[in-house]
């Protein structure tokens, strides 16, 4: 498992140095050339739909030991009578330039996934049991050229999400604690999702955790008839955050973040995104010294930065870790590490919102027993 993990991180410590060389000599053309499909969408192979039924098409199921949604750091385990049931949507792991979407057979994309899996849905395995689909994602390159064929991608991606849920839903008992999340690619259907499902939720959604993905403000909250988290005491709320350091190349993300189409598919222009700082549970400044903990490799290491969100609703973090990893972003973009620096806070925000949950329903904690967030 280590040589493999190893092997994972040299092939994404690639894919990450060579596009920041490409982006560094020509910018966004070069990396079209590099990653948008060579193909029509209507000519692009597409492997058959998932049946979700079959344990085969999940990452992480709780029927499917060893999973790596079962893996924690030192210090933290699963629940083992977990109270609430996770439903996670991973990030693009497919990079393919040769079709739109990916097979779910692909050797290196899989290896990705487990990864994914493990550092960032591992988390909510302190009170819940976590699913994780796989789905037909879009590939990378369709986020760098805005076209019709980019968005036939994302929206049969979106559809093997949504029968993944209903799989999901259908398998929890009535009234079990629900909790969506996801990063990137995963948090744009994360959305999608409560667009189409929400009122399915109502009364059981402990939160959702759209993270490394724009939600436009006030608009989306108001398409999805949705709170934002402002609170750790507070339920059925919308956490998001895309992290950049404090000293970034600021004003050059926001021009990419600009074309970036909310849930009315209306560019975000010059508005507001959501931001919630995860160490605060709401838009308040937080600093180091609130770090419980960030996952650097296996370990957790806390007080290592501080977060605030700017106005334009940015999460800035500061001081800069050096050390966290090699795929840091052009602009100080710290988008891959969007769960990691904030690893066991994000955890115990999912804890302390279940138990908000549980008064609410009863006047007293959660429904069911649930695990500290660490003791092993």
């Amino acid at each position: 498992m280590a040589r493999k993990f190893i092997v994972i991180m040299a092939i994404l410590t690639s894919i990450v140095i060579a596009g920041a060389i490409i982006w560094r000599l020509a910018g966004d053309r070069l990396m079209r050339v590099a990653f948008v499909p060579s193909v029509e969408f209507a000519s692009s192979e597409l492997a058959p739909a998932p049946d979700y039924a079959a344990g085969e098409n999940w990452i992480a199921r709780p029927d499917i030991p060893g999973n790596p949604s079962l893996w924690a750091p030192e210090g933290y385990s699963p629940a083992p009578r977990p109270a609430a049931a996770t439903f996670f949507v991973s990030p693009t792991a497919f990079l393919g330039r040769g079709r739109w979407n990916a097979p779910l057979d692909d050797p290196e994309t899989n290896e990705r996934l487990d990864s994914f899996t493990r550092l960032q849905a591992s988390l909510f395995n302190g009170v819940s049991d976590v699913w994780v689909p796989r789905y037909r994602q879009a590939t990378f390159g369709s986020f760098l050229k805005p076209s019709a064929d980019a968005d036939k991608a994302l929206a049969l991606a979106y559809s093997d999400v949504e029968r993944a849920f209903d799989a999901f839903l259908a398998a929890q008992p009535a009234d079990r604690p629900i909790i969506l999340a996801g990063h990137s690619q995963g948090s744009r259907h994360i959305l999608h999702l409560l667009k189409a499902r929400g009122p399915a939720l109502k009364g059981r959604l402990v939160a959702a955790y759209a993270v490394g993905w724009m939600v436009a403000l006030p608009d989306d909250l108001a398409v999805l008839q949705m709170d934002r988290c402002t609170t750790t005491e507070q339920h059925g709320c919308l956490a998001s955050w895309q992290s950049f350091a404090a000293d970034g190349d600021l004003p050059d993300a926001m021009k990419g973040y600009a074309i970036v189409r909310d849930l009315s598919g209306n560019l975000l222009g010059d508005r507001a995104m959501l931001c919630t700082n995860p160490l605060s549970g709401g838009a308040g400044d937080a600093d180091a010294e609130r770090n419980a903990g960030t996952l650097i490799g296996d370990a957790l290491q806390p007080r290592r930065t501080g977060a605030a969100c700017n106005a334009r609703g940015l999460l800035l973090i500061a001081p800069t870790p050096k050390d966290i990893g090699p795929y840091v972003l052009p602009n100080g973009n710290f988008h891959v590490y969007d769960y990691s620096l904030f690893w066991a806070n994000v955890r115990a925000d999912v804890e302390a919102r279940l138990s908000a949950l549980g008064a609410a329903r009863f006047g007293q904690g959660a429904t069911a027993p649930v695990e500290p967030a660490g003791a092993s």
